[in-house]
């Protein structure tokens, strides 16, 4: 299989209904669950690619496009964006969908590194 074969076969995507019990007092998704989601994601997406233990060693920048508001279902999508020896790089993009009308507009996005580690917690081969 190809490189970009495995980063397309990897590729993750999540659907969540944004309830009251996960947002603020402006009636949003709390900016931390975004984030909890989000790293999630990433790990599905770099095990998926890796079929290996990853730990996420860093999240590198998180921008806040759009606030998410209760009520509304929202797409976490996770891509491979890059493979070093031991590490890999996954970016992560929040859209958000209204529940009755069509179209859907990017919240939030992020990158997660993951590094690949064996039974004694040390890094190997992403891909082996």
């Amino acid at each position: 299989m190809t490189l970009e074969e495995r980063i397309e076969n990897s590729k993750t995507s999540i659907f969540k209904a944004v309830f009251p019990n996960t947002t603020n007092h402006y009636d949003t998704l709390f900016g931390g669950t975004a984030m909890h989601l989000m790293d999630e994601v990433a790990f599905i997406t770099a095990t998926r690619f890796s079929r290996q233990i990853m730990v996420t060693v860093s999240s590198d920048r998180i921008d806040f496009k759009k606030p998410i508001p209760a009520g509304t279902i929202i797409e976490l999508i996770g891509k491979v964006s890059h493979v070093g020896n031991t590490s890999l790089k996954v970016n992560v993009e929040i859209y958000i969908e209204q529940m009755y009308a069509e179209g859907r507009e990017l919240a939030v996005h992020g990158d997660f590194t993951f590094v690949a580690i064996d039974e004694n917690k040390k890094p190997v081969q992403v891909i082996k």
